[in-house]
């Protein structure tokens, strides 16, 4: 099967990588910070932020933002200069990881901030811990723990710039429904093409067509539905047909 054409393109990517065979990449505490340690060399390097993290015991999660089109330089050093560690440290022989990392390009604020709680729920999806900001190895934890360093290569984020913000936390504290989950997966599937100088997602319709033949409102609904999985924002449904986000979200709620 044809690979995904990568994106190293500057701009927001999701990040994961795994051990192979699903193996630990890291056996304790002190792997995830020599982890963290090459993550930022790199990033000082390549001039790369890191606006969320989740290292798990066989996988990692990166939400970074690049500046140039240099991610696969970037990703190449941060994950061969950990595997040169992790193999002299434990005196083995062999790949450390379960082939090429996974990217997506984000391309709208949205999905952005829905990573966000993505990433940081992992553990609680792992049973490790019981909310979020909890578990010492992602970037919540760091940025809500005084007793806990920020590492350099996050003092840009996202999350460190708006934590204090009203409802900003509240909103990475909500477990992702099952309908997010599903958006997140269609998001990450979509096919991003080049328009007038940037860069967005090629749905399969616009707007109009996804709401030109609804003759009832049970019809309206639908194809609200299908317009959210052809990967408009709720925002920019409600805007077409001229009602509010809250009745898009009830609306969602129903077929979810």
């Amino acid at each position: 099967m044809a690979r995904r054409p990568r994106l190293d393109i500057a701009g927001f990517h999701h990040i994961i990588n795994r051990g192979v065979a699903r193996d630990n990449v890291y056996k304790c505490d002190a792997d995830k910070e020599k982890y963290l340690e090459i993550l930022c060399k790199a990033c000082r390097i390549y001039k790369v932020n890191v606006h969320d993290y989740c290292l798990m015991d066989n996988h990692y999660h990166l939400l970074v933002e690049t500046t140039s089109d240099n991610l696969s330089l970037f990703m190449r050093q941060v994950n061969s200069n950990y595997a040169i560690y992790f193999n002299k440290k434990y005196k083995r022989t062999g790949h450390l990881w379960q082939g090429r990392y996974k990217s997506w390009y984000i391309v709208e604020k949205q999905y952005l901030y829905e990573l966000f709680r993505y990433i940081e729920h992992n553990p609680i999806e792992a049973k490790i811990s019981s909310r979020v900001g909890e578990y010492p190895f992602t970037l919540l934890a760091t940025v809500l723990n005084s007793d806990q360093e920020l590492i350099p290569c996050a003092e840009h984020s996202q999350i460190k710039k708006e934590i204090e913000y009203e409802g900003i936390r509240e909103h990475l504290e909500m477990t992702l429904t099952k309908q997010e989950l599903k958006e997140l997966t269609i998001m990450q599937k979509k096919k991003i093409v080049e328009k007038e100088y940037k860069y967005g997602y090629n749905r399969e319709k616009r707007l109009e067509e996804h709401f030109e033949n609804f003759k009832s409102k049970e019809e309206r609904n639908r194809a609200i539905m299908k317009a959210l999985d052809d990967g408009y924002t709720q925002a920019e449904v409600a805007r077409y047909l001229k009602l509010t986000a809250s009745a898009i979200a009830k609306i969602r709620k129903k077929f979810d």
